[in-house]
């Protein structure tokens, strides 16, 4: 299945794989085996009388009841359904927050989507860098010191974004972050894009509006049983202008909003409401069997909660499954490969030196099970023919670099481009976004100069096979044309 000819529908394709023996640790969280919408043509209509319109819902329409069911679920003031995905919902939160042209703090780890948000808005961006976890390489959390010390910094701040957990389930001090910036009468919108399956069970982190948020952004699809594209966006309290957040919902969310996905928003809440007690406690204790099974690895490694309390990690989701290839001769992109290859099964992504699993609470027993056996098979392999190979080389430069503006992000943006050979791009300023995909978190930035250093980790990159968003297929970089930065 990894080579796939162009020949045949996406439909086909589709329903060739969903009938093969493949099985996926990615989301979407119902992982293709739970959820209760039949035939989803037979639930596809418009506002028609009777069902409500999610940009103008009624106050007891079928829609405002069931946004209202989700914000009980979640112990929220108020509950929006997004059916464009979280990005939708950070866009409209950074724009609902920031005044044209304003200063907005955010993690430099942040998704794509809220660059974007940043960039629609002529923001000018404050970074907090997190800081890195040296036993996996991956970035750690953001210190709430660092956030006070912002603030101080800059008066002038008028918003602070996290995200939390991150894609490798590191989770930030939300809670006293939340209270630095509640004293400087601030609102914290935090990207839990990855927690939506938090508040379920006590034995995953604290859910971000517990823990003080004002804006949370969630999506559903990721870790719980709904369809792609399915999301929400909660509020409380009252240092966020909740009107303006509304009006950008209906900006940057369809006309014609899906009642399919938002009949699985519901269906989910309601199987949760119904029966989330029950469904979690038994997918703990099939998560705990799990990672007992993985304690007896020789090479590979599970990551666990021995990270937390390290490098301003305030607590690690233990539904993500980070596996570490450190002490083996495999890299992360190899170890995917020998999953999807040898054992037919898909994880989310790959880094340098890990691969990340998503569960949820879709997962049966069996898949755990499978995983746990190909994990062991390719453990004992490695044992047999390695030494100890788990120094890397150049392994800082995979973390955040702290890159020189030159010109704000909207003033990149605008600015004329030219593609130029990374090697000639050095000292060039950056025209346009470099994602390593998934996660999609930003290599380069609009604004930004382009150091040598980073130039060759993007060629290494690109020899590698990462999957690039942002180089052409000659492999070269947008770049400012000369003479045109004030354009």
């Amino acid at each position: 299945m990894e080579k796939q000819g162009a020949e045949g529908s996406l439909k086909k394709r589709l329903l060739a794989y969903a009938e093969s023996d493949y099985y996926g640790f990615h989301m979407p969280g119902h992982k293709r085996q739970m959820g209760e919408l039949g035939n989803p043509y037979q639930i596809d209509i418009t506002e028609i009388d009777g069902f409500d319109d999610l940009h103008h819902p009624q106050a007891q329409g079928i829609l405002a009841q069931a946004q209202a069911r989700a914000a009980r679920l979640y112990g929220a003031e108020e509950t929006h359904f997004l059916i464009n995905g979280s990005t939708a919902g950070i866009l409209s939160a950074i724009s609902g927050c920031t005044s044209f042209g304003g200063r907005l703090l955010m993690a430099r780890n942040s998704h794509r989507s809220a660059y974007h948000g940043a960039g629609l808005r002529n923001l000018k961006l404050s970074y907090l860098y997190p800081q890195t976890e040296e036993t996996l390489w991956i970035n750690g959390g953001i210190s709430p010191k660092d956030v006070e010390n912002s603030l101080k910094e800059h008066p002038e701040l008028e918003a602070v974004f996290l995200t939390s957990p991150t894609y490798e389930g590191i989770c930030t001090d939300v809670k006293t972050a939340a209270e630095i910036c509640h004293r400087y009468n601030i609102p914290l919108i935090v990207d839990q894009a990855h927690g939506a399956h938090f508040p379920f069970c006590e034995w995953f982190p604290e859910d971000a509006l517990r823990a003080g948020a004002d804006v949370v952004i969630e999506s559903v699809h990721k870790t719980l049983p709904a369809l792609t594209q399915t999301a929400l966006l909660h509020m409380q309290g009252n240092l966020v202008d909740r009107e303006r957040v509304r009006y950008y919902l209906s900006v940057y969310q369809s006309s014609s909003p899906s009642y399919v996905l938002m009949a699985s928003v519901d269906s989910c809440m309601e199987q949760l409401e119904r029966e989330g007690s029950v469904l979690f406690g038994a997918y703990q204790k099939r998560l705990e069997r799990f990672r007992e099974s993985c304690k007896s690895l020789k090479r590979l490694r599970l990551a666990g909660q021995e990270i937390v309390g390290t490098a301003s990690i305030y607590d690690f989701d233990p539904s993500r499954l980070v596996i570490s290839t450190g002490n083996t001769s495999m890299t992360g992109m190899s170890l995917m490969r020998k999953l999807r290859c040898q054992y037919h099964l898909e994880m989310e992504m790959a880094a340098e030196d890990y691969v990340i699993g998503i569960s949820s609470v879709a997962d049966r027993e069996e898949d755990f099970e499978r995983l746990s056996r190909a994990l062991h098979e390719l453990d004992e392999v490695e044992g047999e023919r390695c030494a100890d190979v788990s120094s890397r080389e150049n392994r800082n430069i995979r973390q955040l670099q702290r890159g020189e503006a030159v010109l704000t992000l909207g003033e990149a943006l605008e600015c004329q481009k030219e593609w130029a050979k990374l090697e000639e791009a050095e000292e060039r300023i950056s025209g346009a976004y470099l994602y390593v995909y998934p996660p999609g978190i930003p290599v380069v930035i609009p604004g930004e100069k382009l150091t040598g250093r980073l130039c060759r980790q993007i060629a290494r990159w690109a020899a590698e096979g990462r999957e690039l968003h942002g180089l052409d297929e000659k492999g070269r970089i947008p770049v400012i044309r000369c003479g045109h930065t004030n354009q």
